[in-house]
């Protein structure tokens, strides 16, 4: 039900922008987010952003990455600036409801930085 697009190949110290849609109207979600996994390495939470706009993100990232919603979109982007090449992976995002607990998750988009 989500749909994540705009992953790619750049260089490092480029930038790129993820976005995530839902394709069906989802009710009552209370946390957007981020993941991100790299080949041989745990899924690791990246940002996340809560209905009220608070925003948590991971050391690694902070001051590089930028996490925002859309509410009436139902959409969640991260523009990601001064990557390195550390930051490849593979990029989920993830809609949470806490009423009725579900985790919803994107199909993941490669985002590849190179030396």
């Amino acid at each position: 039900q989500l749909q994540a697009s705009g992953g790619g190949l750049v260089q490092a110290g480029g930038s790129l922008g993820l976005s995530c849609a839902a394709s069906a109207p989802i009710f009552n979600i209370n946390d957007m987010g981020w993941y991100r996994q790299a080949p041989g390495k745990q899924r690791e939470l990246v940002a996340s952003i809560i209905m009220g706009g608070r925003t948590n993100y991971a050391d690694s990232v902070k001051g590089r990455f930028t996490i925002s919603r859309d509410n009436a979109k139902n959409t969640v982007y991260l523009q990601m600036n001064s990557l390195k090449p550390e930051d490849t992976a593979i990029y989920y995002c993830h809609f949470g409801r806490w009423t009725i607990p579900y985790d919803y998750w994107g199909q993941g988009t490669l985002v590849t930085v190179s030396s």
